[in-house]
This record gives C-alpha cells, structure tokens and sequence, in this order.
C-alpha cells in the first residue's frame, strides 16, 4: 500500500469483493462438511493474501489456474521454517479513465513497487512474524549502488528485489509473493468494510481523504487511501503502522463468524484475493497453507525495523532512513532462529548498568494543553515537540483555568520514566506526578522554550534499537 503518485483510501478496519466463483446447486448428496478448523485456516490464509502481508492459498475454492506466477530466483528452504517476501506493486494499466480519478492515482502506467513486508514462518508451524521495510530505507541495490529500497523493483524486478532484501537483512528468502495492491479494495468490500482507529487527524488533499482522529469504518476505496497516505508527522514510519492496523483487522473480519458462515461472502472474498496475487515458486501454495492450519490472531507478530537516522538526507536529495544495521541484523537473526525479536537472546547475559536506559521520545505519548490567554502556544509546543520526536496526537486543547503561569507537566505513576524524558526537553517545567493514566503538559505563561536534543550524528528521533512487537490482536481497533 503506497502513495498514488507517491503515495494514498463494517471489522474495526474492513470490506466486500465479488469473486468470479460459483457455488455448486444443492445436490441429494451432501459432499461431507469440512470442519471449523479447516474453514479458519483457509480464512487466515487468504486474509494475508488480501491484505499483502502473507498471501497464500489452499482455500477450497481456489484452482492453481486463478494464481499468476513469476520468476523471483527463490530458494527453497530446506527446514519446516520459511522466509517469504512480500510485494505490494502498483499497477494501474488496467484501470479506466474513471477509476483512476476515484483513486486519485494519476496516468502513469507500468508498476512500482508500494510495500515491501517479510514473513517469517517458525518451523513449528505456529508461529508468524511480520517485518515492514521501510519504503524510503537507503540501502544497497545490488548491481545499482546506492538508493531507496523500493527502486530495486523498477531496476530489476522481482529478482533484484528478492536479491536486495536478501543483502540488507541477511535472511534467505524461501518464498516470494506479489500483490497487486489495488486489488485490495475488492478484497476489504467482500468483508463489508474495516474499522480503524487514527489517534491523529488525517486530511490528505490528494487522495480526498479526511479523517478526524478516531474510529471509522471505512469501505475499499478509503481504506486503501488510509492505509496508504503519508500525511501524517512520520510519513511512512505512520504508515507502516497503520498497514499493519489495517491487516489485523482485516484478518479479524475474515475469521468472524459472520463471515465463516456465510458461503457467498466467504467465496467472494477467497477469489478476489487471489485474483491479485502472483507467486515464486508455482505450486499452488498448499504446502504452506497446511503449515499454517494452527495460525491464531494471537500468534502473528509485528516488527518494526530498528532506525538510526530518520531524517536521512541521500546524496541524490532525497529524504530516505538509515538501519540501525547491527541491531537490524541481531533482530534477523533473531526472527530467522524462531526466537521473539524483542526479546535477548538465551547466550546474551545482560549487562548490569550504572544508569537506567532513557526512553526514546518516539515511545512517549503526550497531551499538550494551553492554560494561557496566548493564542497559539500550545500549537507552537506541539510542532516543537514533534519536532523533538515525542508523539502528540490529536489537536492541543485548553485548560478552563487560564492564568498558569508555569509550565508543568503532569504523569501518572507508571509514566515517571517517560516524564523525566519530557522534563529534559523542557528543563524549566515543573514536574508533578498526579492521578492520570498518561502524560500532560500544562503550559504556563513562562512559555518555556523546548530543547533540541543533542546531535550524534543520529537524528533527533531516534527509536529504540531493541525492536518491539505487537500481535494482531492488539492491533485491532478497540471499540
């Protein structure tokens, strides 16, 4: 899911797509049923497939006939586990006139390669993981030199593609798979639309797309929009974030009973799935259906690449982000031995240190109120701190009270590490600790002037080098 030109469109994220499939009349002679476990896999299967993150097939009604095929050079593995690589390419040669003016996608034709995701598969069969790779990641085209990831595609198609995530994350690559990502709006409207949540504000002019912070359920179209738009503080790190959002819950949808018990739809959204997919090696992906027969919500983790500089500017002039490369490489190494990438590994003994690990301000949450009569402080605080590399979702809001005249910031008992981080970028605020959940900043007449951190030659808003993950349940939206 990308931008249309560059960039981007009831589950609580979802939709319903019309297959070309034919249900069989009713016969005197039941063939037998097949059981709920079976159903649900094939579910879960097609739902990666759907939403481009682990497309496979093996569902009752699918023919190898309906999958397209492509040479991507792909290894086959020679344990149960496998590495799959994921490709979500923007083709629009197909489209009408009017189509592309519903998706605001422009008139080039040809592809280019949107998404890039890889889905480890444990060997036990019960595990997956999912890595997004950052679109705008600077790394190392084999062959090309220097640019962003997503070039490798346009250079050199699925094989360069294959070769370049192979080099950049040491993995090898045992399965490719390619989707073409307008097709995922006939896969959300098969389900009848997905429900998201968006903790910021979303006016994306290009795409028409407007969304307060929230939650929403939203139709194909927009939700490819969404999953797709950049216009948000962190650009694609946001995106990423909520693609991964938007798969859980689509996966939720698809394994509701709504669905598992409705012939039709569930038919409808197994073949406009895999009418988007295109696989390397051809064999109808059975084999990997099967090893997927025992996939829950709760055993599909996502991983976000550890960073370094996000804010890096290439020698070509154009925004990109840098690896973290050693902790990106440890992560991998991690994923591929079956182990939790967040977790250390069992031969690593930490060490003991003499200082707690500051949080990074990319994992801190903060609301920011103006308890002032100046207009636009609490705007001009929100832009700094975002700047600063704290997250500040939603618009500042007002105090009833109006004559603060320091600025102080508020914390709950389970935030003061997070608030110590807060008080550092505004040294002159005054902490306090109060019966809230979460962090808020007060600001005062004083109008403290927020910090730029320190340069180290990393960007301001450098994330965690230990890579966190979250499951698919805990990604769904929340009612």
């Amino acid at each position: 899911m990308g931008d249309p030109g560059e960039e981007d469109g009831g589950v609580l994220v979802g939709g319903d797509a019309y297959g070309g499939v034919k249900l069989a009349p009713v016969r005197t002679r039941k063939p037998p049923r097949r059981s709920a476990r079976a159903r649900r896999r094939n579910v879960l299967i097609a739902g990666f497939l759907s939403t481009g993150v682990l497309v496979t097939t093996g569902v009752v009604w699918a023919t190898p006939r309906q999958i397209g095929t492509v040479d991507a050079g792909v290894t086959a593995s020679s344990k149960g586990a496998e590495n799959i690589l994921l490709v979500g390419v923007d083709k629009r040669d197909d489209l009408t006139r009017q189509k592309q003016n519903q998706l605001k996608l422009g008139r080039e034709s040809g592809e280019r390669t949107d998404t890039m995701m890889v889905i480890h598969l444990s060997e036990d069969h019960k595990k997956v993981t999912v890595v997004s790779l950052p679109r705008d990641t600077w790394t190392t085209i084999p062959g090309k030199g220097d640019h962003k990831i997503n070039s490798a595609y346009h250079y050199g198609g699925p094989k360069l593609a294959k070769q370049t995530v192979e080099a950049v994350t040491g993995l090898q690559i045992n399965r490719y798979i390619e989707v073409n990502i307008l097709g995922f709006i006939d896969v959300v409207d098969s389900l009848g639309g997905v429900t998201v949540c968006t903790p910021v504000p979303i006016n994306d002019t290009k795409i028409a797309l407007n969304l307060p912070a929230g939650t929403h359920q939203l139709g194909g179209v927009q939700a490819l929009g969404y999953a797709r738009t950049r216009a948000t503080g962190r650009a694609d790190l946001d995106r990423i974030d909520r693609q991964q959002q938007v798969i859980s819950a689509l996966l939720n949808r698809a394994l509701s009973a709504d669905t598992l018990a409705n012939p039709g739809k569930l038919a409808s959204f197994v073949n406009s799935t895999l009418s988007t997919v295109k696989v390397d090696p051809d064999d109808g992906l059975l084999g990997l259906a099967t090893q997927l027969r025992d996939v829950s919500l709760e055993d599909v983790k996502f991983a976000e690449v550890p960073l370094s500089n996000v804010d890096f500017k290439a020698p070509t002039g154009e925004s990109a982000v840098l690896w973290d490369k050693q902790a990106a490489r440890a992560m991998f190494t991690q994923i591929d031995a079956d182990r939790d990438p967040a977790k250390p590994t069992p031969s690593a003994s930490p060490k003991p240190s003499s200082k707690p690990t500051a949080i990074p301000p990319g994992q801190i949450s903060i609301k920011v109120k103006n308890g002032t009569l100046i207009t636009g402080l609490a705007a001009r605080a929100k832009t700094a701190l975002t700047d600063y590399g704290f997250k500040v979702p939603g618009e500042p809001g007002n105090t009833s009270k109006k004559d603060y005249k320091k600025t102080i910031i508020r914390y709950g008992a389970a935030k003061e590490a997070s608030a110590k981080v807060v008080a550092a970028a505004i040294p002159d605020a005054e902490l306090r600790k109060v019966d809230i959940e979460g962090i808020e900043i007060i600001l005062g007449s004083d109008q403290p002037k927020i910090q730029q951190q320190k340069s180290t030659g990393t960007p301001s808003a450098k994330p965690s080098v230990t890579p966190t993950t979250k499951t698919a349940m805990e990604n769904i939206c929340k009612k």
